[in-house]
């Protein structure tokens, strides 16, 4: 016996597949984030005079200084912003 619809069962199911549809649009539309590209990351040895505003400045790319900053702390577990040369510094990837 084949499956007879309502007018109220046909609405949802056309608004469930529209819901199911606009949700695709959106995943395939949005902006992803691509990913790291393969090698090893960039690092940098601290010379003297070196400060971790003037390294991030250098390799900031288009995230800016602060948020680079913050990377390479994190990346490296510093734990203040006070760095010695000679220190190797892993810095963040720019894309």
């Amino acid at each position: 016996m084949p499956i007879r619809l309502t007018r109220r069962g046909r609405i949802v199911v056309f608004c469930f597949l529209l819901a199911v549809a606009g949700g695709l649009l959106v995943l395939v539309s949005a902006p992803g984030r691509a990913a790291d590209p393969p090698g090893p990351a960039p690092t940098v040895i601290v010379q003297p005079g070196d400060t971790l505003w003037e390294i991030a400045r250098r390799h900031a790319g288009s995230r800016g200084r602060d948020a680079t900053v913050e990377d390479i702390r994190r990346l490296n577990n510093l734990d203040g912003y006070g760095i010695d040369a000679g220190q190797r510094l892993i810095l963040p990837r720019t894309r």
